[in-house]
């Protein structure tokens, strides 16, 4: 059974993906994975950087902040960026479900109602939290101005939009109670994933 994890910036995600693994969940991070796929898969390097040009990797390493310049006002090539990154961290992820010996697994990703992916899934957990909370966590995470924040979560879908469609919500702002509500859902998961 293949669950989604989700959330806006700042939401919490990667904090609920690891109470997760502490309950033993296979939890594959699509962002980190992304990363690694554009500097280590030949395929993927070589296509960013005919839609980019030299610039894209400088001494082998991916240029973040040129390619972050030029997609951030340019929605053809942000476009033209995922469909070159999000079909082969799809293949990867699908080979890594493969290969996991458990009853269910996460793939944590931030924008699945967005890029309307959420058909690849069986159920989806969507993590919230209050913007002025969210802006705090980036703030201090990233050291971003909240400007730069606001409009990172301008870009992604609203809670509002996204929790009739997803199957569980964790409210995250008490970490005690978060942890709480994975363990529920993790129970229901297995539950289901059982009867799969």
């Amino acid at each position: 059974m293949i669950v989604g994890l989700t959330g806006g910036i700042g939401s919490g995600k990667s904090t609920v993906a690891k109470f997760f693994r502490e309950l033993g969940v296979p939890v594959y991070n699509s962002d980190k994975e992304a990363k690694i796929l554009m500097h280590e898969n030949s395929e993927v390097k070589s296509k960013i950087i005919s839609l980019f040009g030299e610039k894209a990797y400088v001494n082998n390493e991916l240029n973040r902040k040129f390619i972050a310049s030029e997609v951030f006002s340019n929605e053809e090539k942000l476009k033209a960026l995922n469909a070159i990154v999000h079909p082969a961290v799809k293949a990867h992820f699908l080979n890594w479900a493969d290969k996991q010996d458990y009853p269910y697994v996460i793939q944590e990703a931030a924008i699945i109602f967005e890029n309307n992916s959420e058909n690849r899934y069986d159920k989806i957990i969507l993590v919230i939290a209050p913007k002025e909370t969210r802006i705090s966590r980036v703030m201090n995470r990233d050291g971003n101005s909240t400007s730069d924040i606001k409009a990172r979560i301008e870009n992604q879908l609203s809670d509002e939009e996204k929790i009739p469609r997803a199957h569980f919500v964790i409210k995250n702002i008490a970490l005690d109670k978060t942890r709480q509500n994975a363990r529920k859902i993790h129970e229901i998961l297995l539950n289901a994933a059982t009867k799969h």
